[in-house]
């Protein structure tokens, strides 16, 4: 899977998603996936479910060493209990291996997953499911934000 194909997949299936390229900057060639049906949150509420980088960011983010050539990051926001059921008791991890899921390096207190360079089985098997658990859990966030 490349980030084209995986970011098609997210805007040909979930309804309602906007797409947040990166500014240039620390954040080119990044993308920001927003549940917002009709494009008109305000920069402050744009909350992604999902992310695609492709570069470290510093000394705040370089646990993956995305400055390699091809590498990028799929980052995915779950809930807590599947995040629980993913990761209990994990504390070692490796975040530059390849098509494996993974706690994010930096906002795994915030439930994010992240995997570099997910494969297709691995993305069938596991992402779709979490990249749906994400997006409902975005809409219902926006809801309740609305009401």
């Amino acid at each position: 899977m490349d980030q084209d194909a995986i970011a098609r997949y997210i805007t040909e299936t979930f309804t309602g998603v906007d797409v947040m390229l990166g500014p240039p900057g620390i954040a080119e060639g990044d993308s920001f996936f927003i549940y917002d049906p009709d494009r008109d949150l305000t920069p402050d509420r744009k909350f992604p479910f999902a992310t695609i980088v492709t570069k470290d960011y510093g000394d705040f983010d370089r646990a993956s060493h995305l400055d390699r050539p091809g590498v990028f990051r799929l980052n995915i926001g779950i809930g807590k209990e599947t995040f629980r059921a993913l990761f209990s008791g994990e504390t070692n991890h490796d975040f530059t291996t390849f098509d494996q899921l993974l706690p994010h390096p930096v906002y795994a207190a915030q439930s994010w997953v992240c995997i570099l360079c997910p494969g297709q089985a691995t993305f069938e098997r596991a992402i779709r499911p979490l990249l749906t658990e994400a997006y409902e859990l975005a809409v219902k966030r926006f809801t309740r934000a609305q009401s």
